[in-house]
């Protein structure tokens, strides 16, 4: 006989444990499955341990603009308390019992291991049938993709997981991929008194971004002296037990003493049985409707849908899964605003459409632009002021459909930007608001006055 629930959760990231938890808090009996830790990646190796990791990494970076504004400063680093800190208090240790008994003490019951689909509403752990009778839901997340190089496998290289557990700073690092990750963690390092190579195969660095955030970032990490490579792959990595060694299809050849891969995140849809409910295991990402549904009676969330990686896009999508499911009214999935920051320094925060994407979609398109250090604000901040606000307006309708804030205080206007576009904000309205923040927020007038 088969363990039955009302619903089954197969992977416990941050989306599955949202719903879990959800569910359970509103009466139903709820049976989570998760082979790794409860939480998922950003607890334990994403979003939490690198961003302490990175305000310690900034606050060397600040200590340094001291001189000339406001006395002398010297610094000595230490790797060490990062690496405590993010053994203490954000991964307890990588050990997630706090996580499962949050979980249990909602009435949620948990089961370590790997689900397997085998039919509707049947998910089978260990050789056990759990039967759901409302349904199942699947967040089983993503992992990092590592390129089949010559040479690679069997190496001792780190993905973001090895990277954020270290213990102590390497005296060099080769990373290979210049998206968010990659920068991320190579800026990170750097500050830490690593010497930091990036190696991106296509022309720029975070090339999913507009370009004006990649000449940005990239001439910060050359201020800094990190060593960028664009336009080139490794064709082969090697390790003598103390150093690796990457040759580039170049002809160059970098040697460091650690390798960090992150070249992207692949989603594992292959042993998780989708075809026994008619799903195709051998998709890009599991295929969902506005309300989180892939098919009778199974829902997925988070980083298996294909919607980006994102820890707020899988809580977003949490939410309206446990709505359908409760059936409770509410909205549909919407990705217009859809934000995302890379914590670099300046921060690079994107909202909606990029102008390439605007065009290639058709759009009638004009730009709003408008440098940092330009205004009121950034000229007070002097240094670390690096950062531009950048619109993209569709004028037809007179709307913000896409826009980029970097800078040292990106965040603070890129909620407002969201906003603007998720509710169509028209263009002169936003012209004539008044904002809290008026010596930065001449910036976005002056970018909205571009746009005619």
């Amino acid at each position: 006989m088969a363990d039955k629930a009302d619903v089954i959760i197969v992977g416990m990231g941050v989306g599955g444990e949202t719903v879990a938890g959800s569910l359970a808090e509103a009466g139903l009996d709820v049976i989570g499955i998760e082979g790794r830790l409860v939480g998922g990646e950003c607890p334990y190796w994403g979003c939490i341990p690198s961003k302490m990791m990175i305000r310690s990494a900034n606050l060397i970076a600040e200590a340094d603009r001291v001189p000339g504004m406001a006395g002398q400063s010297e610094v000595s680093t230490d790797f060490e308390p990062v690496a405590t800190r993010i053994r203490d208090e954000a991964t307890a240790n990588w050990d997630d019992t706090a996580a499962v008994e949050r979980f249990t003490g909602k009435g949620g019951r948990f089961v370590r291991g790997w689900g397997r689909l085998t039919g509707p509403g049947r998910v089978q752990v260990d050789g056990t049938t759990y039967e759901a009778t409302k349904g199942v839901v699947v967040g089983t997340g993503t992992a990092a993709f590592v390129p089949p190089i010559e040479g690679l496998d069997g190496t001792p290289y780190w993905t973001n997981r090895e990277a954020l557990e270290a213990t102590e700073a390497p005296e060099s690092l080769l990373v290979l991929g210049g998206g968010p990750i990659g920068v991320e963690l190579a800026q990170a390092y750097s500050r830490f008194g690593t010497e930091v190579s990036v190696i991106e195969r296509a022309d720029r660095l975070l090339s999913v971004e507009e370009p004006e955030s990649s000449r940005l970032i990239e001439d910060v990490f050359e201020r800094e002296g990190l060593q960028l490579h664009h336009g080139c792959t490794a064709v082969r990595v090697s390790h003598d037990g103390q150093a690796f060694a990457v040759g580039l299809d170049n002809g160059a050849e970098l040697t460091g003493e650690k390798l960090l891969v992150a070249v992207g995140r692949r989603i594992l849809l292959d042993k998780l049985g989708l075809d026994s409910v008619g799903l195709d295991p051998g998709a890009r990402a599991i295929d969902v409707d506005g309300h989180m549904r892939a098919g009778d009676g199974v829902w997925a969330v988070g980083d298996v849908t294909g919607h980006g990686a994102f820890t707020h896009l899988a809580t977003y999508q949490a939410a309206i899964a446990v709505r359908d499911i409760l059936g409770q009214d509410g909205p549909a999935a919407d990705y217009r605003a859809q934000p995302s920051v890379t914590f670099t320094d300046p921060e690079i925060g994107s909202v909606g459409l990029s102008e390439s994407r605007a065009r290639d979609g058709g759009l009638q398109v004009a730009i709003g632009m408008t440098e940092v250090p330009a205004t009121t604000r950034g000229w007070i901040h002097k240094p670390g002021n690096d950062g531009f606000i950048k619109l993209v307006a569709d004028t037809d309708r007179g709307v913000l459909v896409g826009a980029t804030s970097a800078g040292p205080w990106g965040g603070e206007v890129l909620g407002a930007l969201a906003v603007a576009i998720h509710g169509e904000v028209p263009v002169d309205r936003l012209r004539h608001m008044i904002y809290a923040y008026p010596t930065f927020h001449r910036g976005i007038e002056a970018a909205l006055a571009d746009l005619g």
